[in-house]
Order: C-alpha cells, then sequence, then structure tokens
C-alpha cells in the first residue's frame, strides 16, 4: 500500500508541475502524455472558476480571467474531484492580486458570484405561504422564523450590488457608480435563484433571523437601521422572497 500512496503522491505533484517524483515510474518525466493530462486537469480548473464566478470573467474578458484563474488553481487545487462550487477564497485572493489592484471592484463581484453559486446548489426546502405568518400579534412576535438553506445576504459600502446585478444581466446602461451603501440577497426558493439589492433596515432584520432572534427582535433591529421604512412592506417581500422555511417556538 505504501508503494500505491507513493505513487499517487508523486503523480498528484506532476499534475502540479513537478514532475521530478514521478521519475521511479515514468523514464521520462515529460512525457507528451502527462503534459496532456495536466493541461486537461489545468483546463477543468479554469472553465470551472469561469463557470462559478461569471460576472467576474464578463468584467475582465476571458484572457485576463483565464490567465488569473490558472493562477489561482495553482496555488488552491480543489480539495476533490467535483467542481461544482470550486473558487473558495477566489474573492479573498483577488483583493491580494496585483493585477486586480486598478478593479478594486472585483473582490466584491466575486463574493456576490460565489454566494449565488452557493444558493444554486444549497438543499432544497419549501418557503413558507403568507397563510403561515397569520398568528396572535404575541405569537407572531415570538416565533423564531428559519431561514431558507439557500439564502444569502451581504452588505457592500457602496452601490456594488446594483453594479454585480447589470453586470450579470449585461445592462451597460444601468452600470453606473453609486456611492451609497447597499446590502444583495439571494435565494433559491423553487428552480431559479432570484437576486435583489437590499436596503439597510432589509439587512439588519436578515441578520437578526439569521442569528436565530424572534421576529419582534428581527423588526425592531430593522426599525432602528432605518427608523423611516416601511415595515409591514418589508416583511411581505422577505415572505414574497421566498426566505423563510418555518416557525420556531420562543
Amino acid at each position: 500500500m505504501t508503494a500505491l500512496t507513493d505513487f499517487q503522491d508523486a503523480f498528484a505533484a506532476a499534475l502540479a508541475g513537478d514532475a521530478a517524483p514521478l521519475g521511479p515510474w515514468l523514464a521520462d518525466a515529460q512525457a507528451p502524455g502527462l503534459s496532456v493530462y495536466r493541461n486537461t486537469i489545468a483546463k477543468g480548473r479554469v472553465d470551472a472558476l469561469a463557470a462559478n464566478f461569471p460576472t467576474v470573467a464578463a468584467l475582465v474578458g476571458d484572457e485576463w480571467f483565464g490567465a488569473a484563474a490558472a493562477l489561482f488553481a495553482r496555488e488552491h487545487p480543489p480539495a476533490g474531484a467535483a467542481l461544482l462550487a470550486y473558487g473558495e477564497g477566489f474573492a479573498e485572493w483577488l483583493a491580494r492580486f496585483p493585477p486586480a489592484d486598478d478593479l478594486p471592484y472585483l473582490p466584491a463581484m466575486a463574493t456576490m458570484d460565489a454566494l449565488r453559486t452557493r444558493a444554486l446548489f444549497a438543499a432544497e426546502a419549501e418557503a413558507l405561504s403568507p397563510d403561515a405568518f397569520a398568528l396572535e400579534p404575541e405569537a407572531l412576535a415570538a416565533a423564531r422564523p428559519r431561514p431558507h438553506p439557500s439564502l444569502a445576504f451581504a452588505w457592500f459600502d457602496s452601490g456594488l450590488p446594483a453594479l454585480w446585478l447589470a453586470a450579470r444581466d449585461n445592462d451597460i446602461g444601468a452600470m453606473t457608480w453609486n456611492p451609497e451603501p447597499q446590502g444583495i440577497l439571494i435565494v433559491r426558493p423553487a428552480e431559479t435563484v432570484a437576486c435583489r439589492v437590499i436596503d439597510a433596515a432589509t439587512h439588519a432584520f436578515l441578520a437578526a433571523v439569521r442569528d436565530e432572534a424572534p421576529l419582534g427582535e428581527a423588526i425592531g433591529a430593522a426599525a432602528e437601521a432605518d427608523p423611516d421604512t416601511d415595515l409591514p412592506a418589508l416583511f411581505a417581500a422577505l415572505i414574497a422572497d421566498g426566505v423563510f422555511v418555518g416557525l420556531g417556538d420562543a
């Protein structure tokens, strides 16, 4: 078993670019077949990153993205054979990638792409209908809404979520810079992933729900974030989004 393990380790090293350990099993460590295998693996990883970060790829172009993705893949090979959600840490890597210094919005675009990919492959669950919330006021305030497994949200210091949505829709006219802070909500209550910009009150509400706060506290957090917000409309919009899958007792 040790010999097999040694070979597997050597083969993995060869695919990563260091063919020397494969010498005992392969006389020509630079054999064309090995090079083809290595290139196929590398291309598969780059293609997976392009599929999982389509907005980033669209904004920078195929050549730039391909070069960056190849470097990331060499530094951060996937943990397993499945590449459906490959790219953990890509946003943080882009933030440290010198060629992206002139593209300060890029890490945020990658973050939102990653959240959408995660939502796409999250567990299925049936969203609650409005009727589920037809409770007495005290009972409703004490209930703890459970978020959908696919729910993701994030807050940004500028209007990057609107820019991300415009880029995804290839809406050039809507790709304008907005300095006002914005949030993004991403959820897949059925077959389609839904994404929309959210305000500070909605983000505060969702953060409270994530922390398992009762509904009354979540509403209070939303009101504190924006005293002028329309709380009934906020709550109704989230129900329509399909972000809730259950109501727990206090």
